[in-house]
């Protein structure tokens, strides 16, 4: 005997879990904040400009990191601006992400071995879960590095572990 209701709703419901959407959620609306220090952050502005158009992917830069779940590090980072950068990145909430942007923010870039006053990568730093790079990057690399990172929010099996800072 099949039971009355069996099938019934076969081809109306989706049922998912409440963690999988709120992970699409996130990865679909990313609120990044800014913290462009040199000629990347000219990039970074570029692809957030209307030839590139990051607001079709769903982000929307934003000046304030108690409003931002992603902070992209583009630049030369000093050890001047460290304390700033450390300070930002502990006053937004979780979860949250970092996008580091070029071989000054990587590496240290053609700094690192003659300057004293370059941090040799922001990895060092904070956590970064995405790495783009080039000197300076073109936007379509930074849109490529959104990409990957939104694919990461998605499907955590894809993230790589993160370094502890």
């Amino acid at each position: 005997m099949i039971p009355p209701n069996e099938g019934m709703y076969e081809n109306t419901i989706w049922i998912t879990s409440i963690d999988k959407i709120f992970r699409w959620a996130r990865a679909s609306s990313m609120w990044p904040q800014t913290f462009g220090l040199a000629c990347c952050a000219i990039e970074m502005m570029a692809a957030a400009a209307s030839r590139f158009d990051l607001d079709r992917f769903g982000v929307f830069m934003r000046p304030s990191p108690r409003q931002s779940d992603c902070m992209i590090v583009s630049g030369t980072v000093s050890f001047k601006m460290a304390s700033r950068l450390v300070r930002l990145y502990e006053q937004m909430p979780e979860p949250k992400w970092v996008i580091s942007m070029g071989s000054c923010a990587n590496s240290g870039g053609p700094y690192w071995q003659g300057g004293y006053h370059v941090v040799k990568g922001v990895d060092t730093l904070v956590p970064v879960d995405v790495y783009v790079p080039g000197c300076p990057p073109r936007p379509e690399a930074l849109i490529d590095g959104i990409l990957q990172l939104q694919g990461m929010i998605k499907d955590p099996s894809k993230r790589i572990q993160r370094r502890a800072s």
